[in-house]
C-alpha cells in the first residue's frame, strides 16, 4: 500500500523510514508530537511492533547510549530494531499492562511512593499512643518543659530535680562528696529536702526516690531563661529525665524520650524507617513484614467431613504411600473408643482433639506435619506440604505487617496500617481534613502537598476504589498500567515519549473519557503520547490515527491509513474506520439462551467491599458481571465465587471470600478460571508446547529417515532436555543480561544465534525446514505447512478461530501480553470437545483485540456454552455486554460505595434500570426489535 503524504512541518514530527522489525513491511510514517496519537488495527497487523519494538526500543537505545562506557557495553549483545531512521526522538518511557511484580512486599502505597510519604507524615506530627492508659506519649525539650510549666503552673513555687540511683551502703559517703564536688548541694528524698553537707545524719540509700535538687523558683515568664537553663542540666545530669516538683502540687515528671505520662511506657523514636514493614526495624518480627503466616488448615487436611476416619476423612493418609500412618490412627482411636465408621463432622469435639494433637500411644496429625518438617529439604515433601498450608492472618501484628512501636502511633485516631486499609478515594478526604496546628501545618505542608498530589493522580486514572495496602501483584494488567501512568503524571515531565499499550483495559466505559482527557493533558504539556489502543471512545478522542493491517501476521505489517481523526475515519481502506462511521459491527444476538433451568446461587457475600451480596447465576448461559472499577467484580466473581467453587472440587485452595452459603455445586462436573496470568515465567515456554502440539512435531522430525541413521530421538529435538538443545543457553535461545541501572534484558545466545539446538539436530529437515524454523513459524504458515498431520492442524485451526493466528509457534511465553495469554488457555479449553457442565470464568478476554477479532471471540464464547457449559466473563466492552445471555451489574459506584447489585437480567431489562451505569450505555446501543426469540440450551 502506498504511504499517506508526509505531514507539514516535519521538523516537529516523529519520522519514521524503513521499519522492518518483526512482520512490519519496511514502514515509514510520521507522527506528530505534542500530540495524542492511537495505533489500532487487527491483532497481530504490527502495532507492538511498531510501537513498542521500534519507536520505544529505538528511544530507549539512544537514552543508554548516553550512560557509562561500562553500562553500553552490556548492549552491544542486544539487536537495535530493524529500521533505516528513526528522526525526532524522542527519550521514551513505556507503560504496559504486563503487571510484573511477583513478591508480595510491593503494594499500591511503596508502588506509588505513597508509603513513603505516610511514614514521613507519620514520623514527623505523628502521636505516640499508649495502648492501655490511651493518653499521647510525648518528649520533652528545655523550651517545651518550659512552655507547659508557664502555661499550667503560673506563679507557682517550684523545684527543678533530675533523679539518681539510691547509693550502696558502704558507697554513700563517696557518693555524697561526688555530688558536692560537682556542686550538687541539696538532694530530695521521699518527703525531705536535704543539705548534703549534712548528709551524715540521714541514710541515703535507704530512701527510694533519690532527687538533685538543681534550683528552686517560682514560674514566672520573667525567670524563663533560668528555667529553660535548669531544665537543660537535668536532662543532661538524669539522662533524658527531670522532675518539676510543684509546692502543694506534687512533681511533674518529664523526659526527652517518647513515654506514656501515666504509666511510663517509653516509645521508640519516631522516624521513618519504623514505619516500613520492609526493613526489619519496622517490621512484625513474627511474620517478618508479610501479614500473614502459613499454617495447615483443617479445610484442606480434611476437605470432606461427611466421611468418616476409615473412609479417608485424613486427605493426606489416603495416599498409599501415608497407609501406615492411617493404619496406626484407626488402631489407636479405636482403643480410646473412637467410632472410626462416624462421620468426621459429627465426633465430639475432644474426639476431634485427640486426631490432631495424639496421645502416647499414637501420633496424630500434628505429628505427621512436624516429622515432614524434618524432611523440608527434598524438594517433594516441600510440594506435598503446600498443598496442606493456607495464609493466614499473623497472630502478633494481625495482618499489618508492622512491629507494635509503629502501630502506637497515631495521627487524628488512626494508625499507618488503618490509613493504608482506606482507598484512594477515602484517604484523600481523610488527608483534606486532618485538624492540624499551625506548627504541625508547618512541619508538614510539604508531605501534604505531594501526599495530595499523588492520591489526586491515582483518582485522576480510575483508581480511586484501590485500597494502598493491597499486593501489587494482585493488579490487574490494565490497573498495573494506570498505577504507571499515576505515576508519571506526578513526575511532570516534558518533551518526553510516552507509548501506552490499551490503557482503557479494566475501565468502563463512564470512565474512558476521564482517561482521554488525561492523555489529552499529557500531550498539552509537551509529550508525545503513543497509544496502542481498540477502545472506540479512546480512538475517536485521539488528534492522530493509524491503522495497521491489512491482516495478521504476514498478510499484515503495512500502514493501511495514517491521517488525522477526521480523515481517518472518512478513509474507506481503514477496517476501523468503517466501524467508527457505522458500516459494520458486531451483531447483536437475535435471540438468547433461557438456560438449562439449574441455577448455582451464592448467599451472603461480604469480602471486601461486598455488602451482604447474594446472587444466581442461570446455568447454560452467557454471563456477563459488569459494572464500574472497584465495584466488586473480580472479589465476588473471583476471588469468592471461583475459590469457593475451586475447594469444592479440590482443584485449588487459595483463601476464599467471605459468605454465608452456596447452593447448585452439584449442577457442576467442574471450573475453569482462564485469567491474564503468563503461561510460563521463562522464555522457555510458548505457545507450541502450551497446547501440547510440540510433541507431535518432534516426532515428525523424529521419524526422517536421516535423524533415525543418526540415533535422533523425539528427546533430541526438545529443547527442554539434554542431548539436542545447545547447552549454552539449555535451549532457551537467549542469555540473560543483568542491567542492575536498567530492567535485565535478553540477548541471543552466541553459539546457536536463538535457535536453541546444536548443529546436528538442525541438520534434520522436515519438508525442507529444519526444528528452529518451525518454530519461528507463525500459525497461519504452520498449519499449510503441517497438512499431513490432522491432529496438529486441529490445535493450530484452535489458536487462528481465537485470533491468534499471528503468533510463532515457539515465542517466548514472556513475550506474550495478558490477553494473548489468556486466549491461549481459551483455546486449550477448546480442545476437550467432550467438556460439558464446566463453569468457565474469564476476566476480560476482549483485551488486546480489535472489532474484528472479538467476533471471533463471540463465536468461541458462544462454541463453549451451546456445547452444555456455563461462561461467566467480567468485562466492560459493550459489545460483548450486548451478546450476553444474562448480566449482573454490579455498584453502584467503586470502592465503598459499590459492592451492590444494582440491576440484573437480560440486557434489554438492564438498560431500562435507572442508576445503572451500565444500563445508560446499553440502551445506547441496544435494538431491541432484532430480539426475535430466546434459544433454550440443552
Amino acid at each position: 500500500m502506498k504511504p499517506n503524504p508526509p505531514l507539514p512541518n516535519q521538523s516537529i514530527n516523529l519520522i519514521i523510514e524503513g521499519a522492518r522489525q518483526n512482520n512490519l513491511k519496511n514502514v515509514s510514517l510520521q507522527i506528530p508530537h505534542n500530540q495524542v496519537t492511537a495505533i489500532t488495527g487487527v491483532s497481530g497487523s504490527g502495532k507492538s511492533s511498531l510501537a513498542f519494538d521500534t519507536i520505544f526500543a529505538e528511544g530507549q537505545w539512544r537514552y543508554v547510549e548516553s550512560l557509562s562506557t561500562y553500562a553500553r557495553m552490556f548492549l552491544d549483545k542486544v539487536a537495535r530494531p530493524d529500521i533505516d531512521r528513526l528522526i525526532n526522538v524522542r527519550p521514551a518511557i513505556a507503560i504496559e499492562q504486563k503487571n510484573q511484580v511477583r513478591t508480595a512486599r510491593s503494594t499500591v502505597g511503596t508502588t506509588t511512593e505513597i508509603a513513603d510519604l505516610l511514614r514521613l507524615l507519620f514520623a514527623k506530627i505523628g502521636k505516640p499512643t499508649c495502648p492501655d492508659c490511651k493518653q499521647e506519649g510525648r518528649s520533652f525539650q528545655p523550651d517545651s518543659v518550659a512552655d507547659d510549666l508557664l502555661t499550667r503552673w503560673p506563679d507557682s513555687r517550684a523545684m527543678i530535680l533530675f533523679p539518681l540511683a539510691d547509693p550502696k551502703p558502704k558507697e554513700e559517703a563517696a557518693f555524697v562528696q561526688s555530688l558536692l564536688t560537682r556542686g550538687f548541694t541539696r538532694v530530695k528524698t521521699q518527703d525531705d529536702v536535704i543539705d548534703l553537707h549534712e548528709a551524715g545524719q540521714v541514710k541515703l540509700h535507704k530512701s527510694h526516690s533519690l532527687h538533685i535538687v538543681l534550683d528552686r523558683l517560682v514560674i514566672r515568664e520573667d525567670n524563663r531563661t533560668r528555667l529553660i537553663e535548669g531544665v537543660e542540666t537535668a536532662f543532661r545530669e538524669g539522662e533524658g529525665r527531670c522532675s518539676i516538683d510543684i509546692i502543694n502540687h506534687g512533681p511533674q515528671s518529664y523526659s526527652t524520650k517518647f513515654l506514656c505520662q501515666s504509666c511510663g511506657r517509653t516509645f521508640e523514636p519516631l522516624r521513618p524507617i519504623l514505619f516500613s514493614f520492609n526493613h526489619p526495624l519496622g517490621a512484625c518480627p513474627e511474620c517478618k513484614g508479610f501479614g500473614n503466616v502459613l499454617r495447615y488448615d483443617p479445610e484442606l487436611v480434611i476437605p470432606d467431613q461427611t466421611k468418616s476416619l476409615a473412609e479417608g476423612a485424613i486427605e493426606p493418609w489416603s495416599k498409599p504411600s501415608s497407609a501406615w500412618w492411617q493404619k496406626q490412627m484407626l488402631t489407636a482411636m479405636k482403643k480410646h473408643g473412637v467410632d472410626v465408621e462416624t462421620p468426621f463432622k459429627s465426633l465430639p469435639a475432644d474426639q476431634q482433639q485427640l486426631l490432631w494433637e495424639g496421645a502416647k500411644s499414637f501420633d496424630g496429625i500434628n505429628d505427621f506435619f512436624e516429622y515432614l518438617e524434618g524432611k523440608r529439604y527434598k524438594l517433594h515433601v516441600r510440594v506435598f506440604l503446600s498443598r496442606y498450608r493456607t495464609p493466614f492472618d499473623c497472630p502478633s501484628c494481625h495482618g499489618s505487617r508492622l512491629k507494635p512501636d509503629a502501630r502506637f502511633v497515631k495521627l487524628a485516631g488512626s494508625d499507618i496500617h488503618e490509613t493504608t486499609e482506606r482507598t484512594v478515594e477515602s484517604l484523600a478526604a481523610w488527608v483534606d481534613s486532618l485538624p492540624l496546628r499551625r506548627s504541625e501545618q508547618e512541619i508538614a505542608s510539604d508531605i501534604l502537598r505531594q501526599l495530595k498530589a499523588k492520591l489526586g493522580f491515582l483518582q485522576r486514572v480510575g483508581l480511586g476504589y484501590l485500597t494502598l495496602n493491597r499486593q501489587t501483584k494482585t493488579l490487574s494488567g490494565g490497573e498495573a498500567q494506570r498505577v504507571a501512568l499515576a505515576n508519571q503524571l506526578g513526575s511532570r515531565l516534558v518533551g518526553t515519549l510516552y507509548v501506552l499499550d490499551e490503557p482503557t483495559i479494566g475501565l468502563h466505559a463512564r470512565d474512558t473519557d476521564l482517561l482521554a482527557g488525561i492523555l489529552r493533558d499529557l500531550a498539552a504539556t509537551g509529550n508525545t503520547v503513543v497509544v496502542v489502543e481498540h477502545d472506540r471512545r479512546m480512538i475517536e478522542s485521539a488528534d492522530f490515527l493509524v491503522e495497521l493491517g491489512p491482516q495478521s501476521g504476514e498478510k499484515g505489517g503495512e500502514i493501511v491509513c495514517a491521517a488525522p481523526t477526521k480523515e481517518f475515519i472518512q478513509d474507506r481502506r481503514a477496517t476501523t474506520a468503517r466501524y467508527l462511521r457505522g458500516e459494520e459491527e458486531i451483531p447483536q444476538p437475535q435471540s438468547r439462551r433461557t438456560g438449562n433451568g439449574k441455577t448455582l446461587v451464592l448467599a451472603g457475600a461480604t469480602e471486601h467491599n461486598l455488602k451482604d451480596l447474594s446472587f444466581r447465576i442461570p446455568l447454560g448461559m452467557l454471563i456477563c458481571v459488569t459494572g464500574v472499577s472497584g465495584s466488586g467484580k473480580s472479589t465476588l466473581v473471583e476471588e469468592t465465587l471461583y475459590r469457593a467453587v475451586a475447594r469444592a472440587f479440590r482443584v485449588a485452595s487459595l483463601p476464599m471470600g467471605h459468605f454465608k452459603a452456596i447452593k447448585g455445586i452439584e449442577h457442576l462436573k467442574g471450573i475453569r478460571l482462564i485469567d491474564q496470568q503468563p503461561i510460563g515465567r521463562t522464555p522457555r515456554s510458548n505457545p507450541i508446547t502450551y497446547l501440547k502440539g510440540f510433541d507431535e512435531i518432534r516426532q515428525l522430525f523424529a521419524a526422517e529417515r536421516e535423524a533415525q541413521q543418526q540415533g535422533l530421538t523425539p528427546g533430541h529435538f526438545s529443547f527442554n532436555a539434554a542431548g539436542g538443545r545447545c547447552e549454552r543457553c539449555e535451549g532457551s535461545g537467549v542469555e540473560k543480561l543483568e542491567m542492575y541501572f536498567f530492567e535485565d534484558i535478553y540477548a541471543p545466545c552466541e553459539i546457536c544465534d536463538g535457535k536453541r539446538f546444536n548443529a546436528e539436530v538442525l541438520k534434520i529437515r522436515y519438508r525442507r525446514k529444519n526444528i528452529a524454523e518451525v518454530l519461528n513459524m507463525t500459525v497461519e504458515e504452520a498449519t499449510s505447512f503441517f497438512t499431513g498431520s490432522p491432529k496438529l492442524q486441529d490445535k493450530l485451526h484452535l489458536l487462528s478461530s481465537i485470533g491468534l493466528g499471528y503468533l510463532r509457534l515457539g515465542q517466548s511465553a514472556t513475550t506474550l501480553s495478558g490477553g494473548e495469554a489468556q486466549r491461549l488457555k481459551i483455546a486449550a479449553e477448546l480442545k476437550d470437545a467432550s467438556a460439558k457442565d464446566i463453569l468457565y470464568i474469564m476476566d476480560e478476554p476482549t483485551t488486546g483485540l480489535h472489532f474484528e477479532d472479538i467476533k471471533k471471540l463471540l463465536t468461541v464464547l458462544h462454541k463453549l456454552v451451546n456445547a452444555g457449559n456455563t461462561v461467566v466473563v467480567v468485562e466492560h466492552n459493550l459489545d460483548v455486554i450486548k451478546s450476553a445471555d444474562w448480566i449482573i451489574d454490579l455498584g453502584p459506584e467503586g470502592g465503598a460505595e459499590g459492592g451492590q447489585i444494582i440491576a440484573e437480567g437480560r440486557p434489554e431489562q438492564v438498560a431500562k434500570v435507572v442508576g445503572s451505569h451500565t444500563g445508560r450505555f446499553l440502551s445506547e446501543i441496544l435494538r431491541p426489535e432484532l430480539l426475535r426469540v430466546e434459544a433454550t440450551t440443552d
